[in-house]
């Protein structure tokens, strides 16, 4: 009974908010600054490829004993759900850009079925990475002490979040990329920005 109560609350909740979306823009909390990495398929990626596009970024690693899993399932879940030909893409930006060169993202992003024209998956220099995820879309990424780690891939804390991005790379919105709601969420807040 509680569970159904809270379902309901998030459901009312959720409502509400898109409700007040309709009303008013999103804020808009940083700016991206220029950046060039490379996707899983080895080819270059800056930030004037995504302009003119909404997008939904995140920072996971594929030795990721946990929340990165969990993480891209749900951004399959938003590749799946989105309409075709909306200018939305999904871009993870790796924080293991040592291990995580090219052909291992793109064996990471077969295993979630990701489709190269709508989800890439971004590696290289770990100064220019780190400049992003935590510069620009203002994500906490630290690597884990060698005497804090639980095992041989516990390497790395870092955010949650699922980052929405409007078509000039500003940052708009966050939500909880471990929530299983948070597909919906970001499908509706994304077309909200395409509209604008």
């Amino acid at each position: 009974m509680w569970a159904g109560l809270a379902v309901i609350a998030f459901a009312i909740c959720v409502a509400f908010i898109f409700e007040q979306l309709k009303a008013r823009p999103l804020p808009v909390f940083a700016a991206l600054s220029p950046f060039t990495l490379t996707n899983q398929n080895g080819k270059s990626v800056n930030l004037d490829d995504l302009r003119g596009q909404v997008w939904i970024a995140d920072a996971i690693f594929t030795r990721c004993p946990g929340q990165c899993l969990l993480m891209s399932a749900h951004m399959k879940a938003i590749q799946d759900g989105l309409p075709a030909g909306q200018p939305i893409q999904l871009v993870s930006f790796t924080t293991d850009p040592v291990f995580d060169q090219p052909a291992v993202l793109k064996k990471y992003a077969e295993r979630f079925e990701a489709r190269d024209d709508r989800w890439s998956f971004l590696t290289g220099d770990k100064s220019a990475l780190h400049h992003v995820e935590v510069d620009g879309l203002k994500l906490s990424v630290v690597d884990k002490p060698a005497a804090e780690q639980e095992g041989a891939n516990d390497l790395f804390i870092h955010s949650e979040k699922f980052v929405l991005l409007d078509k000039q790379g500003r940052v708009r919105g966050y939500c909880d990329g471990q929530n299983s709601d948070a597909a919906a969420a970001m499908i509706a807040a994304a077309q909200t920005l395409i509209r604008e």
